[in-house]
């Protein structure tokens, strides 16, 4: 054998290049098959954070208020609503502030103020009244004033533009002693005239009061 043997194959250079590109090719695909399961889990993490925002978003969304929409009928009128209405419903509440009125009546007395009646009438149906309420104060407020039998309570009543059934509701609602209105009136008249004790007890039926009323007040007095 020659003294400078070859060199065995695993020991030339391009062996050795070699086993090095294979070994990191080998490392290579260990990494990629490893890097599988995490880019997995990492993609059903996310998959999982974005349905959990979804169901968050629907959720105040079922839960928040939907406004509704102004009506747009409302805002035409206040819109086509003219100084003149806006005027006649201010006056119409100032006067419901100091005295009661029947519809009808209120409507007379914005008219009265100079509002035609179509602003007047605009008016007071615009506000929102208990016509019956208004009934029973404006029966206190005779009351105060003057005595009234009931059935010439609730004829007053009528006479100020309330209707029969929010006059009697009135009249009714009222916690009212007839007969002492009875002894009132009877001493109203005699302020002013003098009566017999019969004609007195007339005088007080033609008033709407009944016959034991009339006599009571009589009796009272001290005929």
């Amino acid at each position: 054998m020659n003294e400078k043997q070859k060199k065995r194959f695993y020991k030339r250079w391009w062996f050795i290049v070699l086993v090095i590109v294979v070994i990191i090719g080998v490392l290579g695909c260990n990494r990629e098959v490893n890097d599988e399961p995490q880019q997995a889990s990492d993609n059903q993490e996310l998959k999982e954070v974005v349905s959990n925002i979804n169901e968050e978003q629907e959720e105040v969304t079922s839960d928040e208020e939907v406004e509704e929409p102004e009506d747009p009928v409302i805002e035409e009128e206040e819109a086509a609503e003219t100084l003149s209405q806006k005027n006649a419903v201010r006056k119409a509440e100032q006067y419901l502030k100091i005295m009661a009125y029947s519809k009808s009546g209120l409507i007379e007395q914005l008219e009265f103020e100079g509002f035609s009646n179509e602003d007047a009438t605009y008016a007071v149906n615009k506000l929102n009244v208990d016509w019956k309420e208004q009934a029973v104060k404006k029966g206190k407020q005779y009351l105060k004033t003057m005595a009234y039998s009931k059935s010439g309570l609730i004829k007053q009543l009528e006479f100020e533009g309330f209707s029969n059934e929010d006059a009697t509701y009135a009249v009714n609602k009222l916690n009212v002693d007839w007969k002492e209105q009875a002894v009132k009136k009877g001493k109203q008249y005699l302020n002013i005239m003098a009566y017999s004790k019969s004609g007195l007890i007339e005088q007080l039926e033609f008033e709407g009061f009944t016959t034991e009323e009339a006599t009571y007040a009589v009796d009272q007095i001290g005929f």
